[in-house]
């Protein structure tokens, strides 16, 4: 299972992007955010980039331990259904 590191922002955003998509391009389709302390709306760009490329490959990503700062941004940002929530 992937997980990111404890920091998901501008700032990495890009590393973490395509740490994620190597993980789902060699099959992976659960992210375990429960390590994820800081974040910011770069996160739900990177959350729904991922879920876009599980879904080119016809696979449907699940994401686990979702903290409560990143589910606030995802609700401010009505992306919930897009993500599996």
């Amino acid at each position: 299972m992937f997980e990111p590191s404890d920091t998901l922002n501008f700032a990495n955003a890009k590393a973490t992007l395509e740490a994620g998509l190597l993980a789902i391009s060699s099959g992976q389709t659960e992210i375990d955010l429960a390590r994820l302390a800081s974040v910011d709306s770069s996160a739900v760009a990177v959350l729904l980039a991922w879920q876009r490329a599980a879904q080119a490959k016809g696979s449907v990503l699940h994401f686990h331990h979702v903290p409560h700062n990143l589910q606030s941004l995802i609700d401010l940002y009505s992306v919930d259904t897009l993500l599996g929530h």
